[in-house]
């Protein structure tokens, strides 16, 4: 990141760290992916990598090859030359030895203000292991107010998408 870097769109950055702030639209998906260590590790490496990104076909470039705090990236969501393109910044990366990921937040120039959290979970009672997105966020544009709940759906549409792109051994 460099001292020209634009600021993030929200106040509240880190927040999906902890308690998500009031004021947002809020949601988590979380599901098992299968068992293991091993599964956890790989599906670490693919969510660190921006696999969930470019898995679900979103993916347009990043400063990095990994997660690291800082990194801006953009992804892009449409079909052909009609697009929108949505800048970002790795906010922190999580690497604890149950939980792994990294949350970007919204720069100018994004359609919606806030952050997402994609995350991997190993819980050792089961050795189960699971997939996570979570996020907080409104509307940062006219046309995303406009959209209002068909927006809230392609979210949580592609928060489902971006779980489909993870290693599993169920």
């Amino acid at each position: 990141m460099s001292e020209e870097s634009a600021p993030f769109t929200y106040p509240e950055v880190g927040a999906t760290r902890a308690t998500f702030p009031p004021g947002y639209h809020r949601f988590a998906h979380r599901r098992p992916l299968g068992h293991g260590r091993d599964l956890f590790d790989r599906a670490a490496t693919h969510i660190l990598g921006f696999g969930i990104q470019k898995g679900s076909g979103v993916f347009e470039r990043a400063d990095t090859e990994t997660a690291v705090a800082g990194t801006e990236l953009t992804v892009r969501i449409g079909l052909g030359p009609i697009g929108i393109v949505a800048p970002c910044r790795v906010v922190y990366v999580l690497d604890e030895p149950d939980r792994r990921g990294f949350a970007y937040g919204t720069l100018p120039g994004h359609p919606e203000v806030g952050e997402e959290l994609f995350a991997v979970e190993y819980d050792p009672t089961d050795d189960t292991v699971y997939g996570l997105v979570t996020a907080f966020s409104r509307p940062g544009t006219w046309y995303a107010r406009l959209g209002g709940p068909v927006v809230r759906l392609i979210q949580r549409w592609f928060a489902h998408r971006y779980l489909n792109t993870l290693p599993t051994n169920n």
